[in-house]
């Protein structure tokens, strides 16, 4: 067991150290604030705080972790060796900075509760976080800095190993809109034709008419496909659902028909099944109570996983209410349009509530990268972009996870390397 020794023991503090410590590196820790049990311990020691003590690893503070509420603080990044780092410390510590008051800050989300600029939706834009400008988002920095506090440890304390973990790869189905043409009602169907004709589709006019007589599968229809793939697959995969509005009125279906709770069913038979949370939901909660609570009825199994359709993170009230309905897990920690560790870890940690200076049992699970994030790219830019996600991921046995939409699978041409990503390399990596 490694006893930490702190001055004052914080919730901050208890919840970056269990996460880079104990969740990253499996260690077996213990806190103390005792000096005369810190001093009488034998085994294996960390001290943190502003001066070392005697015979143990130090790690100097810059503060952060024994404050409370939130506030402008200045951040220069250099590099620890040759990874990105702030709040520098002094030569007495063992680690040039103090790597858990950055890890808070950035597990935290603390620069999204600070004054800025958000895009169009309202969203938390990647070019205003500190990993964007820094050059760092794509590295999964917290998980690094543990490896490299790992390191230290054994070294200074030969009786610490570090277990072994692998990298997980879970793999993520958004489906907002499952079919294109089926499914939508003889209103929306209508304003689709007419929209078809009032630009001249008639190729789309066609193909409409087709799906509609049962004549062809409607194009967005690839669950088949889907399952075909994980039936055969240890990967993880989770299809979160829309039931709400889509933001376009004629995207939008009767989610209350049997063909969509058939459809549901059918994917939850072989993976898990979350709930894609509408922009509706945002703004009242009951809307998001009872999508949850139709989500139940159609699977028959508690609601466990939520993801926002839109990637809107309006911190802590969205959250806060995901915990009040008692949902575990939530997979909207990512920025839609931009590749990169927007917490900077690969490993999923609970939700800090900056507010209530409380850490919460909502586990927040980090996504690398959306297909919406690379389509302006070619195919080898996308599957090499991939490939250095997933060799960030594997050097710290993280957890790995991929958006994908049910469109992204198509018959198109344009779709190869979707599918190849989906059903060769992130099914069968290690």
């Amino acid at each position: 067991m490694l006893l930490i020794y702190t001055q004052k023991v914080t919730t901050r503090f208890t919840y970056v150290f269990k996460h880079m410590l104990f969740r990253i590196l499996g260690l077996d820790i213990a806190f103390t604030s005792v000096l005369e049990e810190f001093v009488g311990h034998n085994g294996p020691k960390m001290s943190y705080g502003k001066q070392s003590l005697a015979n143990e690893l130090f790690v100097q503070e810059f503060g952060l972790l024994s404050q409370q509420g939130i506030e402008d603080i200045t951040i220069q990044v250099k590099n620890w060796e040759t990874v990105p780092a702030f709040f520098a410390t002094s030569e007495k510590s063992a680690i040039p900075f103090d790597v858990f008051s950055a890890a808070f800050y950035l597990l935290s989300r603390y620069e999204e509760y600070l004054p800025h600029v958000r895009d169009a939706k309202g969203r938390f834009p990647a070019s205003e976080s500190i990993a964007f400008q820094n050059e760092f988002l794509e590295l999964p920095v917290i998980d690094i800095w543990a490896y490299k506090i790992g390191k230290l440890l054994t070294e200074t304390f030969p009786a610490i190993t570090i277990p072994k973990k692998k990298v997980i790869i879970h793999n993520l189905l958004h489906v907002q809109r499952p079919f294109l043409y089926n499914q939508k009602g003889m209103f929306r169907s209508v304003m689709g034709y007419a929209n078809d004709l009032s630009k001249l589709k008639f190729k789309e006019v066609f193909k409409r008419t087709q799906v509609l007589l049962g004549l062809r599968k409607d194009p967005y229809d690839t669950f088949t496909w889907v399952v075909n793939i994980v039936k055969r697959s240890t990967s993880k995969m989770t299809a979160f659902f829309l039931l709400g509005e889509n933001e376009m009125y004629q995207d939008s279906l009767n989610t209350h028909r049997k063909a969509f709770r058939q459809l549901v069913k059918y994917v939850g038979d072989y993976k898990e099944i979350g709930l894609l949370y509408s922009g509706s939901s945002l703004e009242k909660f009951e809307i998001l109570r009872k999508e949850k609570k139709r989500m139940e009825q159609i699977t028959n199994r508690t609601l466990v996983s939520s993801k926002q359709a839109n990637f809107f993170l309006d911190l802590p009230e969205n959250y806060r209410n995901l915990i009040e309905l008692e949902i575990a897990k939530d997979f909207t920690m990512a920025y839609h349009d931009t590749p990169g560790f927007r917490a900077g870890t690969c490993t999923p940690f609970l939700f800090y509530d900056l507010d209530f200076e409380i850490k919460t049992p909502l586990l927040l699970h980090p996504i690398a990268v959306t297909t919406t994030a690379l389509t302006s790219l070619p195919d080898h830019e996308i599957e090499k972009k991939v490939h250095q996600l997933l060799a960030q991921t594997k050097l710290v046995n993280g957890t790995f996870s991929m958006v994908f939409r049910n469109e992204d699978f198509m018959g198109e041409d344009e779709n190869i390397i979707w599918r190849t990503l989906f059903s060769e390399i992130l099914q069968q990596y290690e």
